[in-house]
């Protein structure tokens, strides 16, 4: 495995993002065009010889679709073959698990379908849709990745039992896949998106979830998910392309009946412009934004929270900027929150595990005091947990700018006005 701040290549290493069975996925920074990349590097002694790994390649450079992950480069470095992607965000599989509107889900159900109407027409088959390989960008932009197990289409197709077994269609787990396996992988992926349950074998109707779907989704769209979730491949689609004209047929139809209710004088729907919750979050941004630097959302509500804290101020989910673009050069491999390159230690998780990269000190505007340990003196940033030079611990409670309150329990400054949690410890924030 890879190191946090190992070089490979034109390369440097940030951390770790995922790790398959065949291939480990890390978060890099490309020297050279100062840019941050996915890099896929096989793991060594992997049943998948390297010319799989070029045909993924290959497959990948056949496919030119704004939902489709681009691959940038691929080359060995240091013996290693070596994969270079588009960084995103995160998965599907870790967007899912949160609430989202019903316009999101169906935006991202419609991108997810744009790109494999897109492999087909190309004659590829996926062999492995699921979550885990969608890949979300800012904005809401949706790109399948991995095309590992991809089949391109002749007359003959190579039996294989690819994929992974959650999503994987029956005859796919025979060795016999098709266009309609694709069909079947994606309508689950679907189905769990819309009702936030994955339905398992036999997959007779009603399934798992079937009472938060009918209430989320038209009927329409139900039926066209339970299409593509048939037993008999001849029973569903027949390949993505017709399913993704399905969708948008479905979707051109929604819009003309709200238009059509519009010109019929019908009741307009006000448009809540924010929820009490998105006030209460602007209000507090505009407030505090700049003192606690809470530039990311938390992974459960979506609310502003900033790398240092250790829990959501506003629902008490534990590291809640984890994963999140950081304006540090480098990530601690154990919390995930940045460092800095000269640091000997993470100020956050008390972790080590990345190599130091230089002997240089790199000043910074954003220390504003001085571990208290006489044989260190090292400079801190507000709300750091354990000094980076000594791994002293940071005994002196920090405070808030422009907020009085602290914490009850750890005596750190807290937004008692706004947090349900204190950010720092979790303990519940107890209003008068």
């Amino acid at each position: 495995m890879l190191r946090a701040r190992q070089k490979l290549g034109k390369y440097r290493i940030l951390g770790r993002i995922a790790s398959g069975p065949l291939a480990d996925v890390y978060r890099a920074s490309d020297t050279i065009h100062k840019t941050r990349v996915a890099l896929k590097v096989p793991k060594l002694g992997s049943v998948i010889s390297h010319e799989d790994f070029l045909h993924e390649v290959q497959v990948a450079f056949k496919l030119d679709h704004p939902n489709i992950l681009k691959v940038q480069d691929a080359s060995f470095v240091d013996d290693k073959f070596v994969i270079a992607m588009e960084l995103g965000t995160e998965s599907l599989a870790d967007r899912i698990v949160r609430r989202m509107s019903m316009a999101s889900a169906l935006e991202i159900a419609e991108q997810a379908l744009a790109a494999l109407a897109h492999a087909h027409e190309k004659k590829i088959i996926h062999c492995d849709v699921k979550p885990e390989n969608f890949i979300l960008f800012p904005g809401n932009r949706l790109k399948l990745a991995d095309f590992g197990f991809a089949k391109v289409s002749l007359r003959t197709l190579k039996a294989s039992g690819s994929g992974t077994i959650d999503y994987i269609s029956p005859e796919q787990a025979m060795g016999r896949p098709k266009f309609q396996s694709d069909v079947f992988s994606v309508g689950l992926v679907l189905y769990r998106l819309f009702s936030g349950k994955l339905p398992e074998w036999p997959y007779k109707w009603p399934m798992i979830g079937n009472d938060k779907l009918k209430a989320r989704i038209r009927p329409e769209l139900a039926e066209m998910l339970r299409k593509a979730i048939q037993l008999d491949p001849a029973d569903r689609y027949r390949n993505a392309i017709e399913m993704y004209a399905a969708f948008e047929k479905l979707q051109s139809r929604a819009r003309r009946q709200r238009k059509g209710r519009k010109r019929n004088g019908g009741r307009k729907l006000a448009r809540s412009g924010s929820s009490w919750r998105q006030l209460q979050w602007r209000e507090f941004q505009r407030q505090f934004r700049s003192a606690l630097e809470t530039r990311h959302q938390c992974r459960r509500c979506e609310g502003p929270v900033s790398e240092s804290m250790q829990a959501c101020p506003w629902c008490g989910f534990g590291n809640p900027a984890r994963g999140a673009v950081t304006r540090m050069p480098a990530h601690c491999p154990r919390c995930e929150r940045g460092v800095k390159s000269d640091w000997d230690y993470c100020a956050w998780c008390y972790g080590r595990g990345f190599e130091t990269e230089t002997n240089r000190y790199f000043p910074d505007k954003r220390y504003v005091s001085r571990c208290v340990n006489s044989r260190c003196h090292g400079s801190l940033m507000p709300f750091m947990r354990y000094c980076p030079w000594c791994r002293n611990k940071v005994k002196r409670p920090w405070r808030i700018t422009d907020s009085p309150h602290k914490c009850r329990a750890c005596k750190w400054g807290i937004v008692r006005e706004f947090w349900n949690y204190c950010a720092w410890c979790r303990e519940p924030v107890q209003r008068e």
